[in-house]
């Protein structure tokens, strides 16, 4: 069996090469590709989940809502062209983010009433949940022969 000489600072060097790496090509990528808004999954009271998501430079026609496979399913997409007709004669300018998110739905959730309101660029959806039966009490009996 051989002797090796155990170098600590090897491994903490290697980390935090690896800790760069993946900052700078977290960073060095452009911001149009890193979009991730902000997304809150909350409840309040116990008897709804209510998702927030801040979607700024998004209309209302531009976000979508879908409830499926017992998911719920938003999506957003924005696409901005603009000609410069008056400096060059062939610039156009295009711009183009979207969105996707999924959330798995718990199995009281209520899908028929569930409402969603966009306002000032925050998409806020309510999901109710239906109440759950009441559990039932059995009664403990003893297993007495007479």
């Amino acid at each position: 069996m051989a002797i090796m000489r155990w170098d600590p600072f090897t491994e903490l060097n290697a980390l935090h090469d690896q800790l760069n790496n993946l900052f700078s090509d977290n960073f060095s990528q452009s911001r149009s590709l890193q979009f991730a808004p902000v997304t809150d999954v909350y409840s309040e009271d116990g008897k709804q989940m209510i998702i927030e998501v801040h979607l700024p430079n998004f209309s209302e026609e531009e976000v979508s809502v879908d409830v499926h496979d017992h998911a719920l399913e938003i999506k957003a997409e924005h696409h901005e062209k603009e000609e410069d007709k008056k400096k060059r004669q062939y610039l156009v300018r295009e711009s183009s983010s979207s969105f996707y998110r999924r959330v798995a739905l718990p199995k009281q959730t209520n899908e028929e009433d569930i409402k969603a309101n966009f306002e000032k660029g925050v998409l806020k959806v309510t999901v109710p949940f239906k109440e759950l039966p009441k559990p039932k009490r059995v009664a403990i009996g003893t297993n007495k022969k007479k």
